[in-house]
């Protein structure tokens, strides 16, 4: 955005409430993003919210475990017009853009390890009007106690309806005189090693080529001694683009992702990062501020020991995926309103 734009006065961030405060803002009025366990998310009452499980989270007090607690983000909106909720199966999701306001925003969010996951991942980028409007969101998740256990879902918060194989989408009109803004906050880079290439899309990989050469990605990062919590990164344009490791099977000589890889794509091991909250903080200097809300990774969360951290002006869900237009990994994502010049 030019500097000249000045930030829209309205909802910052977030909070982590108990339960019943939760409930009280949602029957208060207004317009929410919602995160918390399943059967909390369970116990609200129905309103104007779209919400998703996780029980991983960044409060003000710094990172927290909870299946107690709701994170409750009031969202910016517009008298003129109001937001409306769409549920999107795995069919359906190519809508998303062509649903969403012609001056605005949409929040989406995913259940995780499903096929509207996996079809937004793959096919996003080449939705109608995609990066036309502004799309953002998460990919809702479990405890990792809990996988094979249970189901991630998303929420229509309008019905109280979970979805464990749907989509749902918040999409919210704006006055002309304001503009949503995407960010993406990653601090991995390239370790300008060597090149690694795909020949199809897919979150399970088995053949690549490394430097030119055929080879096998999981006997490659077993020959590089690859420390796993570090991503593939491949650079968007100057943006640089995380893949992340979920786990290598060294018996099938495959390796599951938490996000495709691409063909015609360039990707390079990260290069390792130090102490993760100074990382971040640097990369924040310019990033964020008046921040309605935000989306932190639960690898970040995990592999940065984040529980009891704090990473100042953002909270929020620490999530299976981040969206900023396309399906993201190990990245914050955030949104802001800003008020354009007069």
């Amino acid at each position: 955005m030019e500097q000249a734009q000045q930030r829209m006065d309205g909802p910052h961030g977030g909070a982590l409430l108990g339960a019943e405060q939760a409930a009280a803002m949602i029957r208060s009025g207004g317009w929410f993003a919602i995160a918390a366990d399943e059967p909390v998310l369970r116990r609200l009452p129905q309103g104007n919210w779209i919400g998703g499980t996780i029980p991983y989270f960044m409060g003000a007090n710094g990172g927290e475990i909870s299946r107690e607690k709701v994170h409750v983000t009031p969202l910016p909106t517009s008298a003129h017009g109001g937001p409306w909720i769409r549920r999107y199966d795995a069919e359906h999701l190519h809508r998303i853009c062509v649903d969403a306001p012609e001056h605005g925003y949409t929040l989406v969010i995913l259940p995780a390890m499903t096929p509207v996951h996996q079809t937004y991942a793959r096919e996003a980028p080449g939705f109608e009007d995609m990066f036309l409007k502004p799309v953002f969101g998460w990919v809702a998740g479990i405890h990792l106690d809990d996988i094979n256990r249970c189901s991630p879902a998303a929420v229509d918060g309008s019905n109280s309806v979970l979805c464990s194989q749907e989509a749902v989408a918040l999409h919210v009109p704006l006055p002309e005189s304001q503009v949503a803004e995407i960010g993406i906050v990653n601090i991995f880079e390239q370790d300008h090693g060597d090149v690694i290439r795909f020949p199809s899309a897919s979150f399970t990989i088995t053949g690549c080529t490394v430097n030119g050469r055929q080879d096998n990605l999981a006997e490659y990062l077993r020959r590089r001694n690859a420390d796993l919590r570090l991503p593939l990164v491949a650079d968007y344009s100057g943006s640089m683009i995380n893949v992340s490791v979920k786990a290598v099977d060294e018996a099938r000589g495959a390796v599951e992702l938490y996000a495709p890889v691409f063909p015609g794509v360039e990707y390079q091991l990260a290069r390792p990062v130090g102490d993760y909250v100074q990382a971040f903080e640097r990369a924040l200097r310019d990033e964020g501020a008046g921040t309605a809300c935000s989306f932190n990774c639960v690898l970040n969360f995990l592999y940065s020991d984040l529980e009891g951290r704090c990473t100042p002006g953002f909270n929020g869900p620490m999530t299976f995926g981040e969206v900023a237009y396309q399906l993201l990994n190990q990245t914050m994502v955030y949104m802001a309103v800003r008020r354009l010049p007069t």
